[in-house]
């Protein structure tokens, strides 16, 4: 295994007395695509602008790369791609003008550096002629989105990415990202729009109150929440109560059945041939639950120390 390119130790920040976040282990393995969850005000942003040297923790430790994130901030700052949650710019300057003056800093210049723009700004269909303060908010997340990618990063942080951004272009995004990742690059993506995460993230982390109350692999999280038990039945067909540990909310209309459960499938199948409900059973279907609902979960019942 090599160096790991996001490790924090009781990363914490605290503004005065308000808690920014505390106690923020984090671990993420190179080449994954690691989900970093929760909603507006959880301490998401924060993290990311410590990992980065933009603020000061107030104790803790943050690495990138091994590199300490304070002393060696100008040295991981040429590897990582940073897309920041809001767009400000100089808003004199035009698309190119800008993404030219932003690609010196990776020590990407002249032909090379207006090669790499130009062509993700095709695959974005961004007007590079058009100043920064004739753009919409979305060609201005455009503008972002290139920056982060114009040196092909090894670690791409990513903070709210798809802010702003039509449907058309979204699915363009996600080509890009998915690009950079068969190239290699590490990314962390953090957002409060759950589906995205579901569609890309190997793992996540949930964060809560600026403490993390879980992190795991997405599958590995579906598997052991609720799953939703939907049965169909015989006409007329009376399954009597199932009453097997785990089940709740049961719903009966018509022919249907409805209930959720926490448990193995097998000891349900087995439950259903034991009671004999299987003879009066058209079709069965279990649905793992979606990341929204597990993260919902854990929101009403998680107490906010760290797991």
């Amino acid at each position: 295994m090599g160096v790991a390119p996001i490790h924090t130790e009781g990363l914490t920040k605290y503004y005065g007395e308000t808690r920014g976040i505390e106690g923020v282990d984090l671990k993420v393995e190179d080449g994954e695509i690691f989900g970093f969850i929760g909603p507006n005000g959880a301490g998401k942003t924060t993290t990311i602008r410590c990992l980065l040297d933009l603020i000061f923790p107030t104790a803790g430790s943050a690495r990138v790369f091994g590199l300490d994130s304070h002393t060696r901030s100008k040295e991981i700052k040429s590897s990582v791609g940073y897309l920041p949650s809001e767009d400000y710019y100089y808003k004199g300057m035009t698309a190119l003008e800008l993404l030219r003056y932003s690609s010196r800093f990776y020590s990407l210049e002249g032909r090379a550096a207006t090669a790499r723009i130009r062509e993700l700004a095709d695959i974005l269909d961004l007007d590079l002629s058009r100043k920064i303060k004739q753009l919409s908010r979305g060609n201005r997340r455009k503008v972002s989105i290139i920056k982060s990618l114009l040196p092909s990063p090894r670690l791409l942080i990513l903070d709210e990415p798809t802010s702003g951004l039509d449907p058309v272009m979204q699915v363009r995004f996600f080509e890009l990202l998915d690009q950079e990742h068969k190239r290699g690059a590490t990314v962390f993506f953090s957002s409060h729009i759950l589906s995205e995460v579901q569609r890309v993230c190997d793992r996540v982390a949930i964060v809560k109150g600026g403490r993390i109350v879980r992190t795991a692999d997405i599958a590995g999280l579906q598997r052991e929440r609720l799953k939703k038990v939907t049965l169909e039945l015989a006409e007329g067909a009376d399954v009597g109560e199932i009453d097997l540990p785990g089940v709740s909310e049961i719903e009966r209309s018509r022919d249907t059945l409805r209930f959720l459960y926490a448990g193995t499938v097998a000891d349900l199948l087995a439950h259903l041939v034991e009671r004999g409900v299987h003879r009066k059973t058209l079709d069965i279907l279990i649905e793992r639950s979606s990341l929204e609902e597990i993260f919902i979960d854990y929101y009403e019942t998680s107490e906010e120390e760290p797991v």
